[in-house]
């Protein structure tokens, strides 16, 4: 089977470098794919409750066998449950779905800059952080606008932020300040959500590795030291994307990948700006 690699949180914690993501999968159908991701290797999940599949995520967990230290679950907090008393009881429902006691990482699922209660509900993770019912705290889709104004506020850093991030959308201003701040990126949507022709534009790379174009371009975030969670529906596709820690992209292949950069206007999902 093939091993994660970690990495280093600023918390002092640790986590899987490559994970499995269950955004849009079924409700109905998300205890037997994460299954088949947890036989495949993986051992970071991340869900979150807007998703609707925490309690799949948590069948599959408790019928895996895996002791509970070699496992490790994202979930997030949504929108709607911003706010000192909503947050928490938000993290209470989402143990309860999950069947865990604790998970390893909370986020702010975004900053809804509209509703104004992210700075109170950054508050509220640390208060969850302390009594343990996460390991660590983070936000989502906190990007250049909205992340400084949180490391303003003081008090622990995100250990991560999770942001829309592929070759066309790098978002390279936002990683700049969480490089600063020694935040790690987390790369939701890394392969552009089926959205954007990657595989004609990384063809010749994936031809010299005897690779996919998935993995070239999960290599490729892999290298720059992000946090990625491709999703599947499929064991086949699930165990390819795993597979992406046997070859090592050049520099220049790296450079190629970095070109195609088109800066905002490479989004392909939601501005953060406009979700609230």
């Amino acid at each position: 089977m093939t091993s994660i690699p970690t990495v280093a949180l600023n918390d002092g914690t640790s986590i899987p470098q490559l994970g499995f993501g269950v955004f849009k999968v079924n409700p109905a159908e998300t205890e037997r794919i994460v299954t088949d991701a947890l036989e495949a290797g993986y051992r970071h999940i991340d869900t979150a409750a807007v998703y609707g599949n925490e309690e799949g995520v948590g069948r599959a967990i408790a019928a895996s066998g895996i002791a509970r230290d070699e496992l490790y679950v994202t979930t997030k907090c949504w929108n709607d449950d911003q706010g000192r008393t909503a947050s928490r009881d938000a993290m209470a429902s989402s143990l309860e779905k999950l069947g865990l006691e604790k998970v390893d990482l909370y986020l702010i699922h975004w900053p809804c800059p509209e509703k104004g209660l992210w700075q109170e509900t950054w508050t509220t993770f640390q208060e969850l952080q302390t009594e343990g019912l996460t390991t660590s705290i983070g936000v989502s889709n906190f990007d250049h606008r909205y992340l400084p104004a949180l490391l303003a506020e003081g008090g622990p850093k995100p250990v991560v932020d999770q942001i829309e991030l592929h070759p066309q959308f790098q978002q390279r201003e936002t990683a700049a300040i969480a490089a600063e701040h020694d935040i790690l990126l987390e790369a939701w949507g890394p392969l552009g959500q089926g959205k954007v022709d990657y595989e004609s534009q990384v063809a010749s790379i994936a031809a010299a590795h005897d690779k996919s174009w998935a993995q070239v371009l999960l290599r490729w975030h892999l290298q720059q030291g992000r946090i990625v969670f491709p999703k599947s529906n499929r064991a086949t596709r699930m165990r390819e994307n795993i597979e992406v820690f046997d070859f090592e992209l050049s520099a220049d292949e790296i450079a190629t990948i970095d070109a195609l950069d088109q800066g905002v206007a490479g989004r392909v999902s939601a501005d953060p700006a406009e979700v609230n």
